[in-house]
């Protein structure tokens, strides 16, 4: 249908010690023109390696972010910012790690506009409260990120029409993470990739 993007998480990686399916991912990429930014379960540098090598365009790093900014950064200086992106996972406001199972006391908003600060241009949101429900993102959420972080902001969670997509834009983010609405047939594939 002419999609450029595919967004894929290794949810078995993000609860493990490490990738999981990268292997799956790496077919697809093999196979398609696809770029594809992977996150869940890189937590090591050769998870990181293993992911460019297999042809993966953008690593999604998100608990690492948290628990080892040190290395986190490493990465961005080392990958560059273009490939390197922030997974910043929330649930009531609060970052959210180790898919979704652990909880932290960082507020997203300032935690996103802190590694902005320090170079991350890249940034995937997913409000928890809204992933799944088709009841509409976050948009105050993502509102009040872009007043404080001027980042590539996708966002995901909750989206269910092409009036989201719409409202997203409004405020400035730079694309939506579409999943269960297409999975339930709430958006048509054809008509969401004319707007690619």
């Amino acid at each position: 249908l002419g999609f450029p993007h595919l967004h894929i998480v290794d949810l078995d990686g993000a609860k493990a010690k490490g990738l999981v399916n990268l292997n799956v991912v790496e077919r697809i990429a093999s196979r398609t023109d696809l770029k594809i930014d992977l996150g869940g379960g890189i937590k090591s540098e050769k998870d990181i390696e293993n992911v460019f090598n297999a042809g993966i365009n953008q690593a999604v790093i998100g608990s690492l972010a948290v628990n080892n900014p040190a290395l986190f950064f490493t990465w961005l200086d080392q990958y560059g910012s273009n490939k390197i992106v922030l997974g910043a996972d929330a649930k009531g406001g609060k970052v959210k790690t180790q898919g979704w199972t652990e909880d932290t006391n960082i507020e997203v908003v300032d935690f996103i506009s802190d590694y902005f600060q320090k170079g991350v241009k890249h940034v995937i949101c997913t409000d928890i409260d809204k992933d799944g429900m088709l009841q509409g993102p976050s948009l105050e959420l993502y509102s009040e990120i872009m007043l404080k972080a001027e980042v590539d902001l996708v966002a995901s969670g909750g989206i269910h029409s092409m009036d989201d997509l719409d409202e997203l834009e409004k405020i400035g983010c730079s694309a939506a993470i579409v999943g269960k609405a297409i999975y339930e047939g709430a958006i048509d594939l054809e008509k969401l990739a004319e707007r690619c």
